[in-house]
């Protein structure tokens, strides 16, 4: 069961405080040890962080889609790293609860919920793409799987107890036959590897992950196997949703940063508020968050109701990372050269942002997804 608007508005409320008391203040370190430090974890813990989309029956808030994306929103107005711990560690909860038997949901949601488990996407590949043609395989022997294969730029990878990996384990005529198994840290075989600083959302752990004759329960697949697939695309329908409201949070930031430049910024005897070309940057801006925020509101309100939403997530997903990118572009002019130092967050802001290009598919395959579904007939609700 979902909160009330009530509870839920108290909620937000304390969640927001918790968000600029207690998370804010570390950017600078973060920037400067590209590292979200341990010291965070409990913080989050305690402020529920972990379980926003956990339901309630196994210890965690249980919020809908669209009271999480208003968090996952202000949480994209602070440091990129912290955000992208939280998001990546509640998008994987809600495949566990989707995917997972009920054994799995019994033992992990509730650990998942505190921060005490925690899981990680493994889809990426060094070596191929994302879809039918990944390398990584699993051939049954007795009770095991046995794993062989890499994937990269996995997040979490550094504080990840579990490990979601999509590979072969059978092959089909048509490439298909993937499915999605449970691998745990530490498992015989598996080895994690961290990659290169990233330019933008520092702090976050995207590692290179190597199974080698990496034995995995039969028990340990999610959902049916062959389906993988599938089951990863109704996945990413939601998380690329979420990547949307992360581009809002960072293109409101941004909006709000830059009204409080622009009035108080004073050259040739006037405020850069009062000059025309300011006015339509900030113009500009105000319409791309207006437009995002209401598609989202309309896609966030499909989910809740049970409906796919193939195609409204792509369309808020290309329309965010576009937004987003306008807004941050508008919001460096208005700043001028100063923005372009860390003295201002607009600098790290404009980084941060950047990730949002590539987080759940560039924007050819968004593009690619709109146009195959709107070729095949699909209809969206009003």
């Amino acid at each position: 069961m979902a909160l009330s608007d009530r509870e839920y508005q108290a909620f937000k409320r304390e969640m927001f405080a918790f968000i600029w008391r207690e998370l804010d203040p570390y950017e600078s370190e973060i920037e400067r040890t590209d590292k979200v430090p341990r010291e965070i974890l409990p913080k989050l813990s305690r402020a529920r962080c972990f379980g926003l989309v956990v339901p309630k029956e196994f210890g965690g808030v249980g919020l809908t889609i669209s009271q999480y994306v208003e968090i996952l929103a202000e949480l994209s107005k602070i440091h990129g790293g912290i955000r992208v711990l939280v998001h990546v560690h509640n998008t994987t909860a809600k495949a566990v609860g989707m995917l997972g038997s009920d054994k799995w949901k019994a033992e992990l949601l509730p650990k998942i919920a505190t921060g005490e488990a925690s899981v990680a996407f493994g889809l990426t590949e060094p070596d191929a793409g994302t879809g039918k043609d990944l390398r990584t395989r699993a051939v049954r022997d007795g009770k095991d799987f046995v794993l062989n294969g890499r994937k990269w730029l996995i997040t979490n990878s550094d504080i990840a107890t579990h490990f979601m990996v999509f590979c072969h384990t059978r092959q089909e005529s048509d490439g298909a036959g993937i499915s999605a198994l449970l691998v745990p840290r530490g498992a015989p075989g598996f080895r994690i590897e961290p990659l290169p600083p990233t330019m933008g959302c520092r702090g976050g752990e995207h590692g290179l992950l190597t199974f080698e004759n990496c034995r995995v329960p039969c028990e340990n697949l999610l959902g049916d196997e062959g389906q993988g697939l599938h089951q990863m695309t109704v996945a990413l329908e939601v998380s690329r949703l979420l990547i949307a409201a992360t581009s809002l949070g960072t293109a409101e930031r941004s909006l709000e940063l830059s009204l409080e430049f622009a009035k108080k910024r004073v050259t040739f005897g006037k405020s850069l508020a009062e000059r025309q070309a300011i006015q339509i940057y900030l113009a500009e801006m105000g319409a791309d968050i207006y437009a995002l925020r209401n598609m989202i509101r309309d896609a966030a309100a499909k989910a809740d109701r049970g409906e796919r939403i193939p195609t409204e997530a792509s369309m808020c997903k290309l329309f965010g990372l576009e937004a987003v990118g306008r807004v941050t572009d508008r919001a460096l002019l208005i700043h001028g050269g100063i923005g372009y130092t860390q003295k201002y967050p607009i600098e790290r802001l404009y980084r941060d942002a950047r990730l949002n290009w590539l987080e759940e598919g560039t924007p050819t395959i968004q593009q690619l997804v709109i146009a195959r579904n709107l070729l095949n007939g699909y209809k969206w609700s009003a």
